[in-house]
């Protein structure tokens, strides 16, 4: 490499700063998007992660307090019929049915067992789908920000080669910068994707287990309830 274009090479500033400062408009967009995405990511990441851990914690706390011997109904005096944790509300929604369904006279109306159980599915679904809000935008980041990214880079080489047309110029002095920019965007799009990608496999497993005990606490549940019926 001639003296002149490595002097020249080493008084480029390659910070990442420097680097998006050079940028052409379109690439740094590109780049905001993504940061965006990744900054939005890990907003809902946190969130995620201490959401699921209440509903976890709430669940172990719940479940000791149903299998403890306490009568039902006691249970139920005590939650309320507004209560807070997602446990309490899909017991709620079944004990409330379960209420309805006895006439004044002490009897039982017709198809309370379908009654009971579609009321827990309704809340068991309600709740599914307030611990998988925000998941799918994970998805999405975790599928579409590399093609972003790349975007950006594409665009951001087709800018280096302009330049060199234009100056007539290969020196690495001249390629280098433009070519630096462009990649910077798909580098900023993997950072966005990766842990997108790992928390969503990660959290959506961790959503599905915690249904997944829903569900099967509103399945014994419906037993406990039948067997009443059927006494």
């Amino acid at each position: 490499m001639e003296p002149g274009t490595l002097a020249m090479a080493q008084e480029i500033d390659f910070s990442l700063f420097a680097l998006f400062a050079r940028a052409t408009f379109t690439v740094k967009i590109v780049m905001i998007m993504l940061l965006v995405m990744s900054f939005w990511s890990w907003a809902i990441i946190i969130q995620k992660h201490l959401m699921f851990r209440r509903a976890r914690a709430e669940a172990t706390i719940f479940d000791r307090a149903f299998w403890s011997g306490e009568p039902l109904d006691e249970l139920f005096e005590k939650i309320g019929a507004d209560p807070q944790g997602q446990s309490e509300k899909i017991f709620a929604a079944g004990m409330l049915e379960w209420r309805r369904s006895h006439k004044q006279d002490g009897g039982l109306i017709a198809g309370a067992q379908a009654r009971i159980d579609r009321a827990m599915d309704v809340a068991i679904n309600r709740e599914s789908e307030s611990l998988n809000t925000g998941l799918s935008f994970l998805a999405t980041t975790g599928s579409t920000a590399p093609f972003i990214g790349l975007f950006g880079t594409v665009w951001g080489i087709k800018h280096s080669f302009e330049q060199i047309a234009i100056s007539q110029n290969t020196n690495l002095a001249v390629v280098a910068p433009g070519i630096a920019e462009a990649l910077l965007a798909t580098g900023v799009g993997l950072v966005a994707a990766i842990p997108a990608v790992v928390f969503y496999n990660k959290l959506n497993s961790d959503s599905e287990r915690i249904v997944g005990g829903y569900e099967g606490f509103a399945d014994e549940f419906a037993t406990i309830l039948s067997r009443q019926l059927d006494s």
